[in-house]
């Protein structure tokens, strides 16, 4: 799991309004949301490293056709106690097959990296308050699980008993 300390990210908000984003040159890594990317897709240059932050309320199906374009997916948690993320985590995984960085932003705490980690996500932008070193040791907290996940789909048991 990468931690991503915001104030050296190599990716870059895109800001400006809908439909007039300054096209970058190559070699830039471009955050965008979803409305950005859909304003500027067509002419968006295919060679640019593209991320999207996408909300936990967003039906991630509809990104299957500009998967092969984007490098990050950055899914919002606007609070812990909300795990919408989670599924939409699984969805790019497993069904869509998404190979790129899927990174978990906002209201991330160290209690949610195990669960980030099953479902897919392979980057994670801790809250302020979090520290990179407990989460470390909080990835390190269970050896195994009994169910399948994105990485291992055959449970504990099933492995263990083949």
């Amino acid at each position: 799991m990468k931690f991503v300390d915001p104030h050296h990210d190599r990716w870059h908000a895109a800001f400006g309004e809908v439909g007039s984003l300054p096209t970058p040159g190559p070699g830039a890594e471009r955050l965008l949301t979803l409305e950005q990317w859909h304003a500027v897709r067509e002419g968006w240059p295919r060679k640019v490293r593209t991320g999207l932050i996408v909300a936990n309320d967003i039906d991630v199906e509809i990104l299957e056709p500009d998967l092969p374009r984007l490098a990050l997916i950055a899914l919002q948690f606007p609070q812990w106690v909300d795990g919408r993320a989670y599924s939409q985590a699984r969805v790019l995984r497993r069904r869509l097959r998404f190979g790129g960085e899927l990174r978990a932003i906002g209201e991330v705490l160290i209690d949610m990296l195990p669960l980030l980690q099953r479902t897919g996500f392979d980057a994670v932008q801790l809250r302020a308050d979090q520290s990179f070193q407990a989460g470390r040791r909080a990835l390190r907290f269970f050896a195994g699980h009994y169910q399948g996940d994105v990485h291992q789909t055959r449970p504990l048991f099933a492995r263990v008993a083949a």
